[in-house]
């Protein structure tokens, strides 16, 4: 049994899940035995030790099968998308369009300025080869209609654009989606903020809308890196977060075909999943 399904187990949402089921089957089954001994009086004389027993496993069965821990996931029909939370490493998510955080800088210099365990920095040594003079080139050219709106003093890059730019790099059968949400000061230590993720993702379903042709989106769970939002908004936190700005996104407009969020396997242990089905669930439309 997995450490992940272990977590679920111990949730309390999952245990009072099975009470509800098992208590709802119970008064189903006592509705039909009393049907049954009203039309038919007498015939279930002498076996009610056995008709007790079969209620109990019945039930217990029932409410199991109903609450037992499932892949976090959802399909929506208004407006027609899906969404899924999964458990791994976004940069493996080899057929997805990607969703990489970047500063307003748009840094790239590894290590004195982007720490390589970053995602920034896994993302360039990984999917770029640690090639940085390739890399900055997409960039320029990605932002080369943007102007930027102030310029910072300091180390690496200087120009500084505003927040929520998306720089999209266009790879052969997907796309990289460069997004803008974190602010380097003069030190080159980097923050953000509630508003700006907020604007970010606005700005970035925008962008998927205009470059993505469907497909799937994939995006790691924001603020929890060098932004330095941990405390003010956890992973489950930033999750719900991520998802309401794309249902809102999606109401608007068509965005793509699913929205996968990936969660790196320490924080997808310690989340409560069944709490985050059930958030989607409620975003149904009525």
């Amino acid at each position: 049994m997995s450490q992940a399904l272990l977590h679920d187990l111990k949730r309390r949402r999952f245990w009072r899940h099975i009470v509800g089921h098992a208590l709802s089957a119970v008064g189903l089954i006592a509705v039909l035995a009393g049907l049954y001994d009203v039309f038919f009086p007498g015939l279930a004389k002498g076996v009610g030790t056995w008709l007790t027993l079969a209620t109990i496993l019945t039930a217990l069965a029932y409410a199991f099968i109903r609450s037992w821990p499932r892949p976090i996931e959802q399909q929506y029909e208004a407006p027609s998308v899906k969404i899924s939370l999964v458990r791994g490493d976004i940069l493996d998510q080899a057929t997805d369009h990607l969703v990489i955080g970047m500063p307003t800088t748009f840094d790239t210099e590894t290590p004195h300025i982007i720490e390589r365990k970053s995602l920034q920095g896994q993302f360039i040594e990984r999917l770029y080869g640690g090639d940085l003079k390739r890399l900055d080139t997409d960039l320029d050219q990605a932002l080369s209609t943007r102007v930027p709106v102030d310029a910072i003093a300091k180390p690496g890059k200087t120009k500084v654009y505003e927040v929520g730019t998306v720089a999209v790099l266009q790879q052969t059968t997907r796309c990289f989606f460069c997004v803008a949400y974190s602010e380097m000061d003069q030190k080159n230590v980097a923050r953000s903020s509630i508003e700006n993720i907020w604007r970010g993702l606005d700005q970035l379903w925008r962008a998927v809308t205009d470059h993505a042709n469907g497909g799937t989106v994939a995006v790691p769970v924001v603020g929890l890196g060098l932004s330095r939002l941990s405390q003010i908004l956890p992973a489950q936190d930033s999750i719900r977060f991520i998802i309401l700005s794309f249902m809102f996104a999606c109401r608007r407009e068509r965005v793509c075909d699913e929205l996968k969020i990936v969660v790196q396997p320490a924080q997808y242990d310690r989340l409560d999943r069944m709490e985050i089905q059930a958030f989607l669930m409620s975003l149904r439309a009525s």
